[in-house]
């Protein structure tokens, strides 16, 4: 008997170990992310403090004033930022932390010429007392001549 007590406590335990966190719920905070996605607009500031952002070029940017300067430095400016529909995915972590992959079209001035393009972005977010701020993003160009993007 005690063994098999013994057997059926290292199962349990066995099983809780390798059970998967929930990242799938929380419908209010996802749709918070979602609703902070497509309301971007150049110059809306969803960055935290402490946010780290890596460039195109893999410059690292530690405040959103460096990633500003950053851009100033390259001469670029972001005319719009738009999520493509069915390319945001969303996971919640103990709803307050949030990893999004997305797939956004971005159209800028580039030295004065202006240029469309698809990017992947992965994007992490927290939520603090004021609602959700990034704290760190990448983003890689997508070439669709090698990997046509599908829009839903």
């Amino acid at each position: 008997m005690k063994s098999l007590l013994t057997t059926i406590l290292i199962a349990i335990s066995a099983c809780s170990a390798f059970a998967q966190v929930d990242t799938t719920s929380f419908p209010k905070e996802r749709q918070e992310i979602r609703e902070l996605l497509r309301n971007q607009k150049p110059g809306t500031l969803i960055d935290c403090n402490d946010m780290i952002a890596v460039g195109p070029k893999g410059d690292i940017s530690f405040s959103h004033q460096q990633w500003v300067e950053a851009q100033k430095k390259e001469k670029l400016i972001f005319k719009s930022v738009r999520p493509i529909p069915g390319n945001e995915f969303i996971r919640i972590y103990d709803g307050t932390t949030a990893i999004v992959n997305l797939l956004i079209n971005v159209q800028l001035v580039v030295d004065e010429q202006d240029v469309n393009i698809k990017v992947r972005r992965l994007e992490v977010y927290r939520k603090n007392g004021t609602g959700w701020c990034r704290v760190a993003g990448q983003g890689t160009q997508v070439d669709e001549k090698i990997f046509p993007v599908n829009s839903k």
